[in-house]
């Protein structure tokens, strides 16, 4: 799904007055050449080429064939927090996984309690905490866990 400040390329075959990079507001929206305001957040890139193609079909052209890509998604982000070398935002990607996401962040400092790092995601609107043994998910004893756009790691400094 898109969301605010994702880059899109939108292309319309054999237009190239309509064709051009866009960015979604923090409203969800953006301003498109005839058409003027589309809503882009909370749809696929092939959802908003429909609703393109079909706003343009509407008054300006006969038969528009459209494509969306993203060109930067900025909207789906992660946050790593707490005892890492690099704690800060990061680009949720298609299947990130917990480990990838501490690895972005440098990785754990010295007093880091591995076993004990805490993600927070929402779930139907409630935050919800889980507490993951990343070391043991590291050395293959327990199973990666999938991030999710939105999701918190936070790595707890060790109280020994």
């Amino acid at each position: 799904m898109l969301g605010a400040g994702d880059v899109l390329e939108v292309r319309v075959y054999q237009e190239e007055g309509l064709t051009g990079v866009f960015r979604i507001d923090t409203d969800g929206t953006f301003q498109y050449p005839l058409i003027g305001q589309v809503k882009g957040a909370d749809q696929t890139p092939a959802q908003l080429a429909t609703e393109i193609m079909r706003r343009l079909k509407e008054s300006y052209l006969r038969n528009p064939q459209v494509t969306v890509f993203v060109k930067e998604s900025r909207s789906k982000k992660v946050f790593v927090l707490g005892e890492v070398h690099r704690p800060g935002t990061f680009a949720y990607e298609d299947n990130m996984s917990i480990v990838q996401a501490l690895t972005l962040a440098g990785g754990f400092k010295s007093l880091a309690d591995k076993n004990r790092t805490v993600l927070t995601r929402v779930i139907d609107g409630t935050e919800k905490k889980y507490i993951l043994p990343v070391e043991k998910i590291g050395s293959g004893h327990e199973p990666n866990v999938l991030l999710q756009p939105g999701d918190i790691i936070f790595v707890p400094e060790s109280w020994l």
